[in-house]
């Protein structure tokens, strides 16, 4: 009986240290996601001569990884070659998606996988008048040759976005041709993005590895 006793206490304290071990610990974290996504459409009426540029934006998240129809469950969204984010203001194009979260952008320098962090780094948000991911060639994440009429990512761009409910992700823009031709022509179909990105949908954590 002596001995069940004493087993029993020693087996008691154990519980407790392991219990609180683990309390220590805190919450687990979910893990850091990695992935592509492929062929995102980003169709647009007008632009090239053809009149005032339209029609509405095709809007992503990174919580589920897929296109959304949602007014509030967006992070960014494509038009053409523009990128919004759903965080600031209109910027006062047509047809452009009503801004009510927290979402920004910045873009690092640098390969992919060199940026490691979001934290410490500054966000601007969409503004009456400019986007927080600049449009234009050469000004953002693109280049576009006249001559040949392609659209290239610039290499060493990284777009790093703070998402509309404060988590954080970053994506490199591999092509803004359907199905990614490894050099697109005339003869390939443009307005569709395929992005590599890493999202942490930890809040709080600023991670991007």
């Amino acid at each position: 009986m002596k001995m069940t006793s004493k087993f029993l206490t020693v087996c008691a304290f154990a519980f407790l240290f392991v219990s609180c071990s683990n309390d220590d610990n805190g919450p687990s974290l979910a893990p850091v996601e990695s992935k592509t996504a492929s062929n995102i459409p980003a169709p647009q009426t007008g632009g090239f001569g053809q009149g005032e540029i339209g029609g509405p934006f095709t809007k992503f998240s990174f919580a589920t990884g897929e296109v959304t129809t949602s007014d509030t469950e967006w992070d960014i969204a494509f038009r053409g070659t523009t990128i919004a984010v759903n965080g600031g203001a209109v910027t006062g194009t047509n047809d452009e998606p009503t801004r009510n979260g927290g979402a920004g952008a910045t873009i690092a320098s640098g390969a992919f996988e060199s940026v490691l962090e979001a934290g410490g780094l500054t966000f601007a948000k969409d503004s009456d008048g400019a986007f927080a991911i600049p449009t234009g060639s050469d000004n953002g994440w693109y280049n576009y040759n006249p001559q040949v009429n392609i659209v290239s990512p610039i290499p060493g761009k990284v777009l790093v976005i703070k998402t509309h409910d404060g988590k954080y992700a970053k994506v490199e823009v591999l092509s803004y041709y359907k199905d990614a031709p490894s050099q697109p022509d005339n003869t390939s179909e443009s307005r569709y993005y395929t992005f590599n990105y890493v999202y942490n949908p930890n809040e709080g954590e600023t991670s991007l590895e």
